[in-house]
């Protein structure tokens, strides 16, 4: 099993694979913890906190990525960004 230091940087490498596209809108996104039981713990920046697709950016980019890239990782968690609804 791989250890904590190891699964950390496969996280960050995972990130910095789609950060290019946050950075594009201003946003950003950062390992924040990884707790002993393989959650990792994810905060969004900038205009990631506010954005109407930061669901959908969380979902679809950052959780995929961490679990195709990390598979020891048991799930992924946001700790500051409010979902926003978009008016449909």
């Amino acid at each position: 099993m791989a250890n904590k230091e190891d699964i950390t940087n496969r996280i960050n490498k995972a990130l910095a694979q789609i950060r290019p596209y946050l950075l594009e809108d201003g946003g950003d996104v950062e390992l924040i913890d990884l707790s002993p039981e393989l959650i990792a713990k994810i905060e969004l920046k900038g205009n990631c906190t506010s954005c109407s697709m930061n669901s959908m950016t969380f979902k679809n980019g950052i959780i995929d990525s961490i679990m195709k890239s990390v598979p020891e990782v048991k799930s992924v968690e946001a700790v500051n960004f409010q979902v926003i609804k978009p008016n449909l």
